[in-house]
Order: C-alpha cells, then sequence, then structure tokens
C-alpha cells in the first residue's frame, strides 16, 4: 500500500509519530521543493512555519493543512481555503493548561520566585532578612485580561480564588462571561491605567499586533506586571525593554516573544525584572497527548476528504 505524502516541519513528538506510524510517510519540510512535491497530500505544521500562496503554488496536491496548537496567525487561511484545503487545529484542550501557565507567570514575577531561586542557591545567602526581596501582593490586587476567550476565560475563573476584581477588554463586550465570571467589561486605556496585572491572553492579529507598544505601558502603572501568554508580536519587545529598564512598570513575565527565541544577547535577557519561559504554555504531558491526538485525527480526516474534527475559517 502506497501511503500519503506528509511534510512536518520539525522532527515531531513521539506521541505524534506513534500515531501517524504506518498511515502517512513523513518528509522533511525542504521536501516543499523535492521531488516528491506533487504528491504531497498533507502539511503538518509543528512548530511555526509560515504557510502562505507561494509554499502553497508548490503543492498542487495538498488536501488538509493540520498544526498542532490552537494558534494558525503562521497560516494563511484564506488562501488554504480559496483552495480548497482545510485548516484544522486543537481548540478547547490547552486553555487550562496555558491559564495554569499564565498564573504561574504572574506569579513568579510578583513574589521574585526566580530571582529568589538563584539567590537561595548562591553563596549569598548566610542570613534570613525579612527586609530583602519584597515583591508585590497578587491576592485582591486587580487583575486585567485583554482577550476574554477561552484561554482569558480559564484566567479570570483562577482569578477568583485570589479574590481580585477582573476587568477585561475585548473587541465586543461579552455580558455572558461577565454574569458567569464576574468580570468587568472596560476601555482599553482604562484596563492598563487601573490593572494590577495586565495579562494578554488575545489571539495574534492586525489589530493586536503591537497593542503593548510604548504609549500602552506609559499608561500602566508603575507598580504593574505585564503577562504575555499569547504570542510575542503582541508586544513591542523594544518598548517592553525600555519600560522594564527604566522601571516604568515593575516587571514583566513572558511564555512568548518576538523573535522565539530571543537572541542571546538581546539586552531582556540581562534584566532581573523579567520571568520568561520558552513557550511553555500547554507543554504538560496530558495536554500535549490531547493535542497530539485532535492533530492527527485531523490530517488523517483531511487526507480521507473527511470533514475536521476542527477546521479554521477564513475571516
Amino acid at each position: 500500500m502506497t501511503l500519503p505524502f506528509v511534510i512536518a516541519d520539525t522532527p515531531l513528538a513521539s506521541a505524534v509519530n506513534e500515531l501517524l506510524a504506518g498511515r502517512v510517510e513523513i518528509l522533511p519540510w525542504d521536501a516543499i521543493d523535492g521531488p516528491h512535491r506533487e504528491r504531497v497530500a498533507g502539511l503538518y505544521t509543528y512548530g511555526h512555519p509560515l504557510v502562505d500562496k507561494s509554499l502553497l503554488d508548490r503543492l498542487p496536491g495538498l488536501r488538509v493543512i493540520s498544526n498542532y496548537g490552537v494558534g494558525v496567525d503562521h497560516i494563511r487561511v484564506g488562501q488554504a481555503a480559496a483552495r480548497g484545503i482545510p485548516v484544522g487545529n486543537t481548540p478547547g484542550i490547552l486553555d487550562g493548561a496555558t491559564a495554569d501557565m499564565g498564573f504561574a507567570l504572574l506569579l513568579a514575577a510578583a513574589r521574585c520566585l526566580i530571582v529568589g531561586d538563584r539567590y537561595a542557591r548562591s553563596p549569598a545567602f548566610t542570613r534570613y532578612d525579612p527586609g530583602y526581596m519584597l515583591g508585590r501582593e497578587v491576592h485582591g490586587q486587580t487583575l486585567g485580561i485583554i482577550g476574554l476567550g477561552r484561554i482569558g476565560r480559564q484566567v479570570a475563573q483562577r482569578a477568583r480564588g485570589f479574590d481580585m476584581p477582573v476587568l477585561y477588554h475585548n473587541r465586543r463586550r461579552n455580558e455572558e462571561a461577565e454574569a458567569a465570571l464576574g468580570a468587568r467589561y472596560v476601555p482599553f486605556d482604562e484596563l492598563l491605567a487601573t490593572s494590577d496585572f495586565v495579562m494578554l491572553t488575545c489571539p495574534l492579529t492586525d489589530a493586536t499586533r503591537g497593542i503593548i507598544g510604548r504609549e500602552a505601558l506609559a499608561r500602566m502603572k508603575p507598580t504593574a506586571i505585564l503577562v504575555n501568554i499569547s504570542r510575542g508580536p503582541v508586544v513591542d519587545m523594544a518598548a517592553l525593554t525600555a519600560a522594564l529598564t527604566q522601571r516604568t512598570i515593575y516587571a514583566a513575565a513572558l511564555d512568548v516573544t518576538d523573535p522565539e527565541p530571543l537572541p542571546r544577547d538581546h539586552p531582556l535577557l540581562a534584566l532581573d525584572n523579567l520571568v520568561i519561559a520558552p513557550h511553555l504554555g500547554s507543554a504538560t504531558h496530558e495536554t500535549r497527548q490531547k493535542m497530539a491526538e485532535i492533530s492527527v485525527e485531523n490530517l488523517l480526516r483531511g487526507l480521507a476528504g473527511q470533514p475536521l474534527l476542527h477546521e479554521v475559517l477564513p475571516g
């Protein structure tokens, strides 16, 4: 039996390989320009490669694009749809894990966890000093969420356990979410000016790219902490570097950056008021297994000409 060719952008996780074994033949990304390109039936995007018109034109037999994850800002969905190629993703299963990571970052930045860990391991820690390394309280403080979608709602639920008033800003007000979560809709500028913590959980779109720039950061409290668990380009990294260096905001905590990873000599990496993680939002054994299962099912359904479990629509 001839197996369909599928191109993947990076070496796949073992769970994905196990699910695909004997069902497709995986080719490396450079096969886009190889001798089998006209026979390639599927794309499996594991990282964030750009999938645009130029790439799609080189794969005339493509029948499906399956993304390992929710965000598809790297895939030109409308261009794929124009060719009749469905794009699949994995919504609804990584929301809790990503929200957990958002709160982990928030707590770490507020309570000086990373610098405290380094200090506790160092030769300098020889006695306890109650006046040293004071952070910011979390309980009872105001949390502003930019993007009250699936992940944002999970963040708001966790905030209730910390007795945090929750503000949010969306393109559209969500009165159902307000009633369910006790969140209050406010304009963007008001959220920035009144929140003790600002957490980004919005998708990357033309409207959100660079939404946290120099002006937005200047509106935040000097005691405020910015947390980004959405996409790196939502934040202007040069503006954030300046705000943290000049201490015009208290701290930031990032699971994503622009670019990703940052260059090893980037000035952000030297700052002690930044907590940074290597895009670990959905990185739990349980969530990644579910992501593997759904993304593989999307791929196999698309190869068979069947409706995907989760298809991303253009627009």
